[in-house]
């Protein structure tokens, strides 16, 4: 009970020698602005469509009698892909062209007997308009036929076959669709408050998780003249040129536009401290003291803020800002002075009195021997 006293005492001792410490100055880190390269770019994520794309579907109501395609096949424009039963408008269209032969015949005949006077006018209109009928009826027929012709209006790949030989189909029943995807429509929304910046043929560059880390570069094509009202955004247009087929219409795509890009003084985004819309940093002064100096801030890119308004050559507080006000006193990490302090503290050697207290008060005092009560 009495070593513990004793070791009480001692340690108050050596506390009154040592003297009440002062907390030091924060330790903070301070470098001058440097020079980063910002690209102010619109983000967005953008829909992929095909060049050209159209689901066929026939007009009547017909049996298959013959499908011309395979699943994935590539065809070109006018390309036959199915055939309907046609055989009752194949009968109409010969009874046609029969009727308009012979009224062609007739009509010749009676302009022939017109020339000379032998034919009144009368008889040579009727026989016009009887030609006339009889060449749109064979037209009539000629649809009719075409109807039951199904065709490629524009190159491309068809999709998946759903159709088979001898099936049925009501009008409007799709058969096939075509897609040409030898470049991609790219649709995506921009705000509005980054409109000012797009323009036709700017380039820009997107990327799909199908093909992770390649990047596919095209240029806006379109710019919607109508802003949606509901979203503030408007809609943008651009073509990505797609050889071998890669892209596929329906995929997301992640778009970037570049906008501008320039070299300007950066600091570190944490550096950057605020009061409503105003914007500071703390710069140290000669005499190591914090100054808050007010900025303005521009891009960002990378953890980096760009900053205007710095003066010359100044020390941006970084790490450690939190810990400092306008006019505090810092240590700035890597100056000599700060080294000089920690080499200080470390060639510092306790006293006798602080040693025994830092043993916890085990070691016999003066006139005591060990074991002693």
């Amino acid at each position: 009970m009495l070593a513990a006293l004793a070791a009480t005492l001692v340690g108050g001792c050596g506390s009154k020698a040592d003297g009440p410490g002062k907390r030091p100055p924060p330790l903070v880190k301070a470098a001058p602005a440097e020079r980063h390269h910002f690209v102010e770019a619109i983000e967005a994520i953008g829909t992929a469509r095909a060049n050209e794309q159209v689901t066929l579907s026939t007009a009547v109501t017909e049996r298959v009698e013959r499908v011309l395609f395979d699943d994935g096949m590539t065809v070109g424009r006018g390309q036959l892909l199915a055939v309907l039963t046609q055989g009752q408008e194949a009968a109409s269209l010969q009874g046609a062209v029969a009727a308009e032969a012979q009224a062609t015949t007739q009509l010749s005949r009676i302009k022939a007997l017109y020339d000379r006077g032998f034919a009144t006018r009368a008889q040579l209109e009727l026989l016009e308009a009887t030609a006339a009928g009889a060449r749109a009826s064979a037209a009539g027929a000629r649809a009719a036929i075409g109807d039951r012709l199904i065709r490629a209006p524009f190159a491309g790949i068809v999709g998946l076959r759903t159709i088979s030989p001898g099936a049925i189909v009501a009008a409007g029943t799709p058969l096939v669709t075509i897609s040409d995807i030898s470049r991609i429509k790219l649709d995506f929304t921009v705000p509005e408050t980054q409109l000012a910046g797009l323009r036709q043929g700017q380039e820009i560059t997107a990327r799909a998780s199908a093909f992770p880390g390649e990047t596919f570069t095209g240029t806006v094509a379109n710019i919607d003249p109508a802003i949606d009202p509901s979203s503030r955004a408007v809609l943008v247009r651009a073509l990505l040129p797609n050889p071998g087929g890669r892209l596929k219409p329906g995929m997301l795509m992640n778009v970037t536009v570049r906008l501008t890009e320039r070299d300007g003084p950066a600091v570190p985004e944490y550096a950057v401290t605020g009061r409503g819309e105003e914007r500071f940093v703390f710069v140290v002064t000669p005499e190591r003291k914090a100054k808050r100096v007010a900025v303005r801030t521009g891009l960002r890119d990378a953890g980096m803020v760009e900053v205007i308004g710095l003066p010359p050559g100044a020390r941006v507080i970084g790490e450690g800002v939190i810990k400092v006000a306008d006019g505090m006193t810092v240590r700035v990490g890597g100056d000599n002075g700060d080294k000089g302090d920690k080499v200080g503290r470390a060639n510092r050697k306790p006293t006798a009195v602080g040693q025994r207290a830092a043993a916890g008060g085990a070691g016999p005092g003066p006139g005591r021997t060990p074991g002693s009560a």
